[in-house]
Formats: structure tokens, sequence, C-alpha cells
């Protein structure tokens, strides 16, 4: 990769991990929820999992996906359908409890989330094939260099958001308060779902 390809695709990469989107809405309301240091292990876990899938995609695996309509399309309805589930889930979480005995969404969550979450999809499949070049060596080490650079900059894009969430964690001190946080949070996340996919 040349270095103005790289330089472009770490501004691609920066813009698709820093922009709102179902990801990010969770990681905001896992921040306000257990705060910064029990919400690491989620951010890793998303730029793990972004990075991962990024190399799947690159290395050829996902063009199995990719190249049919109707799995791609099976796939992001389904993964619609789960991030729904999820929004609910967080809309009407209880409100009761402290950020010391909420549950983490956790490293292996939010690593899974990035296979159902269509902005995932689009990301890694439109940076494959605007920047991987198979007339410049081995596939597989370009794939390698895509998905440790696409993991890399989603770190501290994604960081970003678990800290929103979590500096608003003094706002919601009360019930109602944090009521509408997480029914916001839901919302959010359903109609970031719906601009994705129509």
């Amino acid at each position: 990769m040349t270095p103005d390809k790289l330089l472009a695709f770490v501004g691609f990469s920066i813009v698709l991990a820093i922009t709102p989107g179902p990801g990010n809405t969770l990681l905001t309301a896992t921040g306000a929820s257990v705060g910064v240091v029990r919400g690491v292990p989620a951010v890793i876990g998303f730029a793990a999992g972004m990075a991962f899938m990024m190399f799947i995609v690159a290395g050829g695996v996902g063009t199995i996906i990719i190249s049919f309509p109707i799995i791609l399309t099976a796939v992001k309805w389904a993964g619609a359908a789960v991030i729904c589930w999820l929004a609910w889930k967080i809309a009407s979480a209880r409100t009761s409890g402290t950020a010391s005995s909420a549950r983490p969404l956790g490293f292996l969550g939010a690593a899974s989330f990035q296979w159902i979450n269509p902005k995932s999809w689009l990301a890694v499949t439109s940076g494959a094939a605007t920047f991987l070049d198979p007339t410049r060596g081995n596939t597989y080490l370009q794939a390698l260099m895509l998905a440790l650079i696409f993991g890399a900059v989603t770190l501290p894009c994604c960081s970003a958001w678990l800290a929103f969430g979590a500096a608003i964690q003094h706002v919601l001190r009360s019930e109602r308060a944090r009521r509408i946080f997480n029914v916001t949070m839901g919302v959010v996340l359903v109609a970031s779902v719906v601009l994705i996919i129509t």
C-alpha cells in the first residue's frame, strides 16, 4: 500500500469509527452504566471484532457472504433484529442499580456484536473493496495490515464514546434521569439501524 493510500485508509477508518452508529451508542450506554474502567473490555472487544472482521472480509472469506445478495440481506436483517432487541433491553433496563452492580458488555459480547452490526458490514466491505489491491502483493498480508490499522484506529475512537457515557454518569443520579437516558439510548440505537439498512 502506498503512503497516500495508507493515509487515506487511516482517514476512512477514523470517520467510520468515530461517527455515531449502533456500536458507539452501545458503548455510550455501557459507559453510563458501568464507567470507563469496567467498560474497557468492551472497547477492546469492539476494536478486535472490527479488526478480525476486516481481515476475514479483505482476505476473501467474506466474499462468500458479499457475493450472494440474499445472504447479505439475511445477515443485515438478522443483525437489525438483534440490535432492536438490544435497544429494548437498554430502554427497559432497571434504573435502581448502581454502576458497581451493573453488568458490563464485556470483550466477547462487543467483539461478537460487530458481526450483527450493519454499519460494521458496510464499513469493512467498502474498505476492503476500496483499499485492497490484489496486484500489489499477498492478499492476506494486505488484509492483515488493513485489519491492524482498522483495529488500532477503532480503539481510541470508540474509547471517546465510552468516556462520554461515563462522563454523564453524574447527571444520571435520579431514577427518572436514568430511565430517560436508557429510553433515549434505545431509541437512538433503533434509529441508527433504520438509517443504515434503509
